[in-house]
Parts: C-alpha cells; sequence; structure tokens
C-alpha cells in the first residue's frame, strides 16, 4: 500500500488488475457528499410523506410518539456503526463488518440481507414516484386512466415510470460517483428547503395545539393501546434506516474515518429532527382529525386543502426531486454491497461483478445488474399490489436483521475485550471515531431494540401485510420471505463457500505483507 493510500485511511483491499479495470474505487466524495448519500436514502420528505397514513391509521396522533422511540433506538445502531466506520471504512459495510466480527457464514448473510433488502426498496421508491408525478403533471400518467396505485392503470404507470427512474438513476450511477454525489447534494438541498417551506407553512396554519400529540384517536378500542402503538411504530420503522449509505461509500470518500461517521451520524439526526417537525405540522394543521382523510391520504390531504394546488404542486415537485435522489442513493448503496461481496469471491460471476469500470471508477455492472433486479420486483406490482406491498414491507425485516448480525457480534467483541472492543474489524491500528466506555451500553440498546423491532415487524398482523384480506400466505409473508431467502442464500453461499475463503486467504496474505 502507498503512502499516499495510507494517509488517505483507504482500507485493505485488493487492487489487482481485474478484467479491463482496477478494482479499486475513486476517493471523490467530500464530507457534504457523504452526508447527502445517508440523508437521501431515508429522504424523510419522500418516507414520511408516503407512510403518514400507515402510522395514523393504526395509532391515531399518539402514534408521533413511536418516532423518538425509534430514532433513540436507531441512534444507538448508528454510533456503532460510526464507531466500526472509524475504524474500518469500506465498501458493503454490513457484510465486510459481520464477517471481520463474526465469520464468513455471519458475514456473508449480513451482506445477502442487506443487497435483497436494497434491491426492493428500489423498487419501492419507484412506485412511490407514481404517487407525486401525475399529481405534479398529468402528462406523467402514460398509460392513461386511473393514477391510483390499487388500479390496474395506476400499477402499470407506476411500473413505467419505475423502469424509466431506475434506468436514469443506473446511467447517473455509472458516470462516477463525482456525478452521483452532485446530483444527490442538489436532492438534499431542496429536500431540506421544502421541509423547512412545509413545515413552516403548515404551523402558519394550525388548527390546534401540541395536545393532539395525546390523542390517540380511539384507535385502542376497548383494549390496551400497547398494540395499536407497536403497529404503527413500523411507520418510523420503515422510515429510519439506510444512514449506513454513508458508510457505503467509504472507499470512496476523503478522509473517511472523520468523515463517514460524522456523515452517518449527521443523517440521523438530520432526518430525527425533520421528521418529528414534519408530523407534528401536518397533526396541527389537519382540517380534520375524525373524517378518515389522514388514514387515507396522508399529509398529501393536509398540504392540498391547506396550502392551495399551485403551492401544494410547488412542494410535489420538491418530493418529486427528493424521490430521484433516494433512488439513486439506494442504487449507489445496493450496487456497492454487490461490489463488495464480489471482490470477494462472495458472489457468482464475482469476476464481472468486481469489475471497475477504468474511466469512471464505478462498478457499472453491479450497478446495472442490481437496476435489473428491482425492475424484475418491479413488475410484481402488475395486478398483484398487494404482493408488492408485502415484498416491500418485509424488505425492510431483513435490513434490520442484517444489522443484528454487525451489533451482535460488536457486543460479544465488547464483552470479550473491554480495552479492544473492535479488534476483529479490521487490520487498521487508527480510529476515528470511538464510543470509550460508553461503547457497552449503546451497543446493548442497539441489539435489544434491533431485535425488539425484528420480532415487531415480522409479527403477522393481518392488518399490515393482508388489509384486503388476500391470499393466506399474505399474513405470514414475513415469516415465509425470511424462510425463502435464508434457503436461497444458504444455495448461493454452499455454492461459492471454497472461492470465497480462498479469496479471504489471499487477502488476509496481502494485508500482512503490507505491514
Amino acid at each position: 500500500m502507498t503512502t499516499e493510500r495510507r494517509r488517505a485511511g483507504a482500507p485493505e483491499r485488493d487492487d489487482r488488475p481485474g478484467p479491463g479495470g482496477r478494482r479499486g474505487l475513486r476517493r471523490d466524495v467530500g464530507a457534504v457528499g457523504a452526508f447527502a448519500a445517508g440523508f437521501s436514502f431515508v429522504s424523510i420528505l419522500t418516507t414520511v410523506f408516503q407512510l403518514f397514513s400507515f402510522g395514523y391509521s393504526f395509532g391515531g396522533p399518539a402514534f408521533f410518539w413511536t418516532w423518538p422511540l425509534v430514532i433513540a433506538g436507531q441512534l444507538c445502531v448508528a454510533l456503532v456503526f460510526a464507531e466500526l466506520a472509524g475504524h474500518t471504512p469500506v465498501a458493503g459495510c454490513i457484510f465486510q463488518w459481520s464477517r471481520r466480527l463474526a465469520g464468513t457464514t455471519a458475514g456473508w448473510f449480513a451482506g445477502w440481507w442487506m443487497l435483497l433488502g436494497y434491491v426492493v426498496s428500489v423498487a419501492a421508491i419507484a412506485v412511490a414516484a407514481q404517487s407525486v408525478l401525475p399529481e405534479v403533471w398529468s402528462g406523467f400518467q402514460v398509460v392513461g386512466g386511473d393514477p391510483a396505485l390499487d388500479t390496474r392503470t395506476g400499477a402499470t404507470n407506476a411500473i413505467v415510470l419505475g423502469v424509466v427512474l431506475i434506468a436514469l438513476a443506473t446511467v447517473v450511477g455509472s458516470l462516477g460517483v463525482k456525478v452521483m454525489s452532485a446530483v444527490n447534494v442538489v436532492g438534499i438541498t431542496c429536500e431540506v428547503v421544502g421541509v423547512v417551506l412545509l413545515v413552516a407553512l403548515l404551523l402558519a396554519h394550525a388548527e390546534r395545539g401540541p395536545e393532539v400529540l395525546l390523542d390517540t384517536g380511539g384507535t385502542e378500542g376497548s383494549g390496551s393501546y400497547v398494540w395499536p402503538f407497536l403497529a404503527s411504530s413500523l411507520m418510523a420503522a420503515y422510515v429510519m434506516y439506510g444512514f449506513d449509505s454513508a458508510a457505503e461509500l467509504s472507499e470512496e470518500t476523503k478522509n473517511p474515518r472523520r468523515t463517514t461517521p460524522r456523515a452517518i451520524l449527521q443523517a440521523v439526526t438530520a432526518s430525527a429532527v425533520g421528521g418529528a417537525l414534519l408530523l407534528v405540522a401536518a397533526l396541527v394543521a389537519a382540517p380534520s382529525l375524525t373524517d378518515g382523510r389522514l388514514a387515507s391520504a396522508g399529509i398529501s390531504h393536509v398540504v392540498t386543502s391547506r396550502l392551495g394546488s399551485t403551492l401544494g404542486t410547488a412542494l410535489l415537485v420538491v418530493v418529486a426531486i427528493a424521490i430521484v435522489a433516494a433512488l439513486l442513493a439506494i442504487q449507489t448503496s445496493a450496487s456497492r454491497v454487490a461490489f463488495s461481496m464480489a471482490r470477494d469471491g462472495a458472489l457468482p460471476f464475482s469476476e464481472r461483478l468486481a469489475h471497475v469500470h477504468p474511466r469512471t471508477g464505478t462498478p457499472v455492472r453491479a450497478a446495472v445488474v442490481v437496476g435489473v433486479a428491482a425492475v424484475l420486483v418491479l413488475l410484481v406490482n402488475l395486478g398483484r399490489a398487494g404482493v408488492f406491498t408485502a415484498v416491500t414491507s418485509v424488505s425492510v425485516v431483513v435490513v434490520y436483521l442484517a444489522y443484528l448480525l454487525v451489533t451482535v457480534p460488536a457486543l460479544v467483541r465488547r464483552s470479550r475485550d473491554r480495552r479492544h472492543p473492535l479488534a476483529g474489524a479490521g487490520p487498521q491500528p487508527r480510529v476515528g471515531f470511538s464510543l470509550g466506555r460508553w461503547g457497552w451500553p449503546v451497543n446493548v440498546v442497539a441489539v435489544v431494540f434491533g431485535a425488539l423491532m425484528v420480532v415487531n415487524m415480522a409479527w403477522p398482523r393481518a392488518e399490515v401485510y393482508a388489509p384486503e384480506g388476500g391470499p393466506w400466505f399474505l399474513r405470514f409473508f414475513p415469516e415465509l420471505f425470511l424462510l425463502v431467502t435464508a434457503l436461497a442464500g444458504a444455495a448461493v453461499f454452499r455454492a461459492r463457500r471454497h472461492r470465497f475463503a480462498e479469496e479471504l486467504e489471499h487477502q488476509h496474505a496481502r494485508e500482512v505483507a503490507a505491514r
């Protein structure tokens, strides 16, 4: 390893020439770009708009309190990730951290589930465009007919728009990480301005005070509010993940040991504050809490009813920009996971997927494969919207499960060695961010929170996974999805196990030689 790369804090990796180009990535992302990657993935302007009605329908106005609870838990997860990023900044971070802390099997499944979760998330965010673009301009309803997602014309048009957006994200991401980062920075700038403007305008049209946050809306019926509250917490859980995408770009970030941990924590903090303000503003400004519109149309209804069509359309344009930026951030993260796993020989066709284009410095083939896979998931929406909704909901469960495959091994390491808790996370001795004595309690909270949320999200609630009835398997879709993906993953892992082990042995030998 050269002196320059040591000073830059680059992780040890294979820089041998691959077919058609080098395997090393270029460091073209600055501090703002790293923050943009994490913030764009969460994209509160997209996800809170999209999922507000879900949380409200289960928990009423008081579902707001699920937000700070989920934020507190995810902040602890983010702190663990920030410490790992300061120790071992590497692409495909969840995969790499898990396999270094817990071994190849755990690491491989962490990467496998992250990759699946990201691919499905690309499809889900692409479908979200259907809820916005036709409202901005009727010409975006290419198929014609009713634009509602629960109709055949709406679902078909969602696929058309989604394919176009995924193709666009693939092209932009393939032009180089500097181009991708610039687009994301523009996106988050518009999103932050949009959130501030929207919150201010809605608060100016407030109908009620903050006491609304204690109103359960009668969702508890004659029983306890605990169960509706737990169900409504899925909204916050679905929104608040993906901040680790800042770490996915570690090998392309300047001074990553310091920049990446800050970017992760800044993305969580900014999303937490912005999301909380959006929720409060929508609840106090809503024309009615009882007419059913908040549970069906969500924040979009509040915006159009309070701010008028002209201003409402302008804000929807900002939401559309946020959707595009989020799509680009998610697809970039997915391609980096695929690239990192392929570089270690862990995936089929690894030599091809690990290829980095010599001119743009990006894993173009990995990005194309991710795009194609997302389009295939997108096609499920045609005529089977219930199945598509179930798939996109469960994809978040596998991401949280992958997070646990990092936080649990990290806690085990801390329990064994309090002085050097991350000694197994990689070969680098320097640390850019450390939790110090707070590491153990923070890590405990991260593990407990993650385990509880996996159980909560995977619980077979008919109201969540089969709200309109449908086939019996929709209710148990989380369990079936986890079983099928685990079995499929086991088959792929078994086929690649020896090649994976050989590549890691070669990497270890090179790391020893470099030191």
